[in-house]
């Protein structure tokens, strides 16, 4: 970059810098943990049989293992999009409350997740469900590789509880669907015509303070040819959220639009061909026994608390293990 003229070309310039800070991303960590393995079995050959010693070396090794799975997990992801920022979104199922009460569950799961990464999280709509939990969510989340991880988690989450709601104590299944597609970029362009939109605006029910509820400022876009139905209502004007709305559109029909071009994608996002209450990509019991299974990899995991408080890298990278060796 000190080399004389490398600016004489800016966008080219440009484009360099970003490969190499891209570049930089994915080695340094690696490095920085080779470090750190290197001088953990310095210390380990050092403490001899110092009992001490080795439970906190455990301890350590734990923790360089973890990363090392995130490592591994980040560099199975080459596609383009899985860069970018992701648009997420549950949408609760059949069932009512139980249902509701299951998808701010899972809000509650993927946010500890999100939070546990540094990812950004802006909850662009919610839908309170009549009694508690959640009816619908989208929000946007923003970090290093988010689509790459939570591609993983598109399709339906089904629970098995004894619910709080039954007075009669009895068992429960409530399905919830999750979708991610990726923030799409300004190199790309999807054109979308404005007779083939219906734009409705409606006064917010969500959070957003007092203002929000006075004012017709929420927007819901449908695109007719598809069906697809997008909303936002927690900027305080419409002219906001019709914005946001549009990208998340556009997000979700470029995404289409890749799964209908490439087999491959397509062979990776299969659970998102037809959504459909209890074809579900993973299930979590919390009666009469605890685990959680993913259907697609055969992974159980038996610690349902650790899970649900966010510790989903288990599942992610058993995925994109996977994805890869079937592509």
């Amino acid at each position: 970059m000190a080399r004389p003229g490398f600016w004489d070309r800016r966008e080219r310039a440009q484009e360099t810098v970003r490969e190499l800070k891209e570049t930089r991303d994915r080695v340094e960590p690696w490095e920085s943990l080779e470090g750190e393995i290197a001088d953990l079995e310095e210390i380990a050959a050092l403490s001899g049989e110092d009992e001490e010693m080795a439970g906190e070396i455990a301890a350590e090794v734990g923790k360089l293992e973890r990363r090392l799975d995130r490592l591994e997990l980040s560099a199975m992801l080459s596609r383009p999009e899985d860069s970018s920022n992701a648009y997420f979104s549950l949408q609760a199922g059949a069932g009512g409350t139980e249902s509701c009460d299951w998808a701010e569950m899972l809000w509650r799961m993927y946010s500890r997740w999100c939070e546990d990464r540094g990812y950004a999280v802006r909850v662009l709509s919610l839908t309170s469900g009549e009694e508690a939990g959640i009816k619908s969510l989208l929000a946007l989340v923003t970090g290093s590789r988010v689509f790459g991880y939570l591609k993983s988690e598109r399709g339906i989450h089904r629970l098995v509880r004894i619910s709080p709601f039954d007075s009669n104590q009895r068992r429960h299944t409530s399905f919830v669907s999750v979708d991610v597609t990726p923030e799409l970029g300004e190199d790309i362009e999807v054109k979308v015509e404005d007779k083939d939109l219906r734009i409705d605006t409606y006064r917010s029910s969500g959070a957003g303070g007092q203002h929000v509820n006075v004012t017709d400022s929420a927007v819901r876009i449908t695109h007719l040819p598809t069906g697809i139905v997008v909303q936002c209502q927690n900027e305080r004007s419409q002219y906001k959220n019709r914005s946001s709305a549009m990208k998340v559109l556009k997000s979700r029909l470029y995404q289409l639009e890749m799964e209908e071009k490439e087999k491959e994608l397509a062979r990776h996002y299969e659970q998102q061909k037809k959504i459909e209450w209890g074809s579900q990509i993973r299930s979590y019991v919390f009666q009469p026994y605890t685990m959680v299974k993913d259907h697609r990899t055969g992974l159980t995991v038996g610690d349902i608390k650790g899970v649900m408080d966010g510790d989903l890298d288990p599942f992610i990278l058993e995925y994109l293990r996977t994805a890869v060796g079937s592509g």
